[in-house]
C-alpha cells in the first residue's frame, strides 16, 4: 500500500503519541501537545502531518510556519525545541513527510525549511537538502537508581561543587508553581542578554504536560535562588528551562540544582539524563562537559529556496553583539515586557 500524508487532527493525537513513544528515535518534542502550546503561546501556524499506510501510522512530522517582522519566515520542525524533524518507520514514509514539508514551503513562499533532527536520527539526506554548520551539540548520559553511584560518576571538581551546595544547606522542592520560577528565569536570561518568554508559555507547558513536567526550585534559607522546568519522556529526564539569581553562583546553587534533578528523576525511574542542547564554545557547553557528559553533534538539515541562506538567529551571531550588550543593561521589568514579542520570532 502507498503512503498517504494528511494533516493531524485532534482525534489522532493519542495514536500519534503512541507512535512517537514506540519509536527509538522519538523524542519528547515530537509529542502532539506541542502543536497547541506553540500555536497558543506564539501564534505560529501548525502544519502537523502524519503518514499512513493501510490506515496505520508510519510517520509523523511536527511542523510550524513561523512568521516574524524581525526575523522573517521559515518552516521549522520544531521551533523552541532542540529535536524534531520527521519520525518515520521506513524510508518511504520519511520521504513522503519530507516532500510534504517541501510542498508547504513552495506553497507558502517561505525561504527555508529546518528539520532539527535529534541525536538518534539516521535518515539519508534528501535530495536538495543541506546539513547545517557544526553549531550545536547535545549532552546525554545514563544514570542509575543509586544516588551515590550517580554522584561518583560526576568528575571530581564538579562533584566538589555539588557537595559545596549540599554543605551550604541548600534544599529543593518539586512542584508546578510558575511565579518563583519565572522571576528567577527572567532575571537569568536578561543577564545573558536574551529576551524572555512570556509567563503564559510556561503555564501552557505545565498544563499540556501535566504528568510529564515539573519545576524544581532551589531554596537558600527558604529563599528561591535557582529553578528549572523539567520534562520527562519514557525513562528520560530533560531539565530544559533553568536559571539562577545573582546569589545562586556564590552558593553553588546551579550545581546543586542539576544534582537535585538527577536525584529526583532517578527516584521516579529515569535512567537517562538529557542535559540538552548547547552551542559550541559557550559557557553552557563547558559546564555540561564538566559533569562528565560527552557532546553529540546535532546537524540540523535545511531546504533552501533559491538565494536563501541557512537562518542564524543565535546569540553568537556577531550582528547581535551590540543588541545583547544593550539588553543586559535593561531594567528587568522593561525586559520582561519587551522580551516576549521579540523571542516569538527566534524559535
Amino acid at each position: 500500500m502507498a503512503v498517504v500524508v494528511k494533516p493531524l487532527t485532534e482525534r489522532a493525537d493519542a495514536a500519534w503519541d503512541a507512535f512517537v513513544t514506540a519509536r527509538p528515535e522519538g523524542t519528547f518534542f515530537h509529542r502532539a501537545a506541542w502543536r497547541d502550546v506553540i500555536a497558543r503561546a506564539f501564534g505560529h501556524a501548525p502544519l502537523y502531518a502524519l503518514a499512513e499506510r493501510d490506515g496505520a501510522i508510519v510517520g509523523v512530522l511536527p511542523l510550524f510556519h513561523m512568521t516574524s517582522l524581525l526575523f522573517g519566515q521559515a518552516l521549522v520542525s520544531s521551533p523552541f525545541c532542540v529535536y524534531g524533524g520527521p519520525l518515520a518507520a521506513d524510508d518511504e514514509a520519511a520521504a513522503a513527510l519530507t516532500a510534504y514539508a517541501a510542498d508547504r514551503m513552495r506553497e507558502r513562499g517561505v525561504p527555508s525549511v529546518e528539520f532539527r533532527h535529534g541525536p538518534a536520527a539516521a535518515t539519508p539526506l534528501a535530495e536538495g537538502w543541506v546539513e547545517g554548520p557544526e553549531r550545536y551539540v547535545t549532552f546525554r548520559k545514563a544514570i542509575t537508581a543509586d544516588d551515590e553511584a550517580n554522584l561518583q560518576a560526576i568528575p571530581r571538581k564538579q562533584r566538589a561543587m555539588v557537595r559545596k551546595g549540599i554543605g551550604n544547606g541548600l534544599t529543593s522542592r518539586i512542584g508546578a508553581a510558575i511565579d518563583p520560577f519565572y522571576r528567577i528565569y527572567a532575571e537569568s536570561v536578561r543577564n545573558l542578554g536574551t529576551p524572555v518568554f512570556s509567563r503564559r508559555y510556561f503555564r501552557l507547558l505545565l498544563d499540556a504536560f501535566a504528568d510529564r513536567a515539573d519545576v524544581l526550585t532551589v531554596l537558600d534559607d527558604g529563599v528561591p535562588i535557582a529553578a528549572v522546568l523539567n520534562f520527562y519522556f519514557r525513562d528520560e529526564v530533560l531539565p530544559y528551562y533553568g536559571g539562577g539569581t545573582a546569589r545562586a553562583r556564590g552558593r553553588a546553587a546551579n550545581d546543586f540544582m542539576y544534582w537535585a534533578v538527577m536525584r529526583e528523576a532517578a527516584a521516579r525511574g529515569a535512567r537517562l539524563f538529557d542535559f540538552g542542547r548547547s552551542k559550541l564554545g559557550t559557557g553552557a557547553f563547558s559546564f555540561k562537559k564538566n559533569w562528565g557528559f560527552s557532546p553529540t553533534p546535532l546537524r540540523y538539515r535545511y531546504l533552501l529556496a533559491p538565494g536563501a541562506s541557512i537562518p542564524d538567529n543565535n546569540p553568537l551571531n556577531p550582528k547581535y553583539r551590540l543588541m545583547i550588550a544593550a539588553w543586559q543593561r535593561l531594567p528587568l521589568a522593561l525586559a520582561n515586557v519587551l522580551g516576549p514579542p521579540i523571542v516569538r520570532g527566534i524559535g
